[in-house]
């Protein structure tokens, strides 16, 4: 079942990172035909290439997450600090992407209509409150990883390749 959950996440990255190579290069290919055609002002495809292109990154990161955390095999023993890291840089890339769309939805709606702008400020907030959760997250994981101390290292022989890695906290030998 391991295999076919590695593959299914695989699949999903692949998938993702097709879709952010076709907005990446869709985004220039819009700009190109908003430009030439006649009367039309460049400002606003611009911006949507911008929101394009954050769409497109944080696709990318997400897929790459899924290759770094969720492909590799053997990861099904995570530490409680690995699965920190891998969440906050996770969260740090939805945050981005919602802060600046966020930005771009301020530009448009302040152009176009800015009796809307409560909608871009809500997701204003709703990044604030992600970004805030993320920080409290942090810091109270941090603290539950203090209590509970240092992670132990494998007892494997000197100069294997597993050498270095190490062993969730369940595993440990209580009698030495």
């Amino acid at each position: 079942m391991s295999l076919f959950i590695r593959a299914v996440f695989a699949i999903a990255a692949c998938a993702l990172m097709a879709v952010a190579a076709v907005l990446m290069t869709y985004a220039p290919y819009s700009v190109i035909t908003h430009a030439l055609a006649e009367g039309t002002p460049l400002h606003t495809p611009l911006l949507e290439v911008v929101g394009y292109l954050i769409v497109a990154i944080a696709l990318f990161d997400v897929a790459k997450y899924f290759f770094e955390e969720e492909v590799p095999a053997g990861r099904e023993k995570r530490t409680p600090s690995d699965t920190r890291r891998g969440l906050t840089k996770f969260l740090s890339t939805i945050v981005i992407a919602l802060f600046l769309e966020a930005l771009v939805l301020v530009f448009e709606t302040a152009r176009e209509d800015p009796a809307h702008i409560v909608y871009p400020a809500l997701l204003v907030a709703a990044a604030c409150a992600t970004l805030l959760a993320l920080g409290l997250f942090q810091r109270l994981s941090a603290a539950t990883e203090k209590e509970v101390g240092p992670e132990p290292e494998d007892e494997v022989a000197e100069g294997s390749p597993q050498a270095s890695t190490k062993r969730p906290l369940a595993s440990r030998d209580t009698n030495g």
